[in-house]
């Protein structure tokens, strides 16, 4: 094998890997990315006050629970499946559901608080 072929396949293996390890990040990054927005001048309808006084508090303890009943490898194959996979399936496949998101919204719907997203 020539020096020149070796040297182009040593090449093409970095890029190889840099691109996976550039994916990985990206996936993990992105996978519990989720906020909320919540609307704290309406009441939900549940309480005869506003519960808008406790929103820091809960914003914490719901993405810490959320955080806590996810997983973020799971989460991040669910964003590369939706977003990549199925592409390939021309969007017929069903769509994976964030678990993430589910978690930390119904947190703050059962404390009261109005989850517009």
């Amino acid at each position: 094998m020539s020096h020149q072929l070796r040297l182009e396949m040593n090449t093409w293996q970095k890029g190889e890997k840099n691109v996976k390890r550039y994916l990985f990040l990206i996936l993990f990054a992105t996978s519990c990315s989720y906020k909320p927005v919540v609307d704290t001048s309406g009441r939900s309808g549940t309480f005869d006050y506003s519960k808008a006084d406790d929103i820091t508090n809960d914003l914490q303890h719901c993405k810490y629970l959320a955080k806590e009943n996810s997983n973020a490898l799971i989460e991040s194959s669910k964003y590369a499946w939706n977003y990549y996979f199925r592409a390939y399936t021309l969007w017929l496949s069903p769509k994976a559901e964030y678990t993430y998101s589910k978690v930390y919204k119904n947190c703050l719907t059962n404390r009261g608080h109005s989850v517009i997203n």
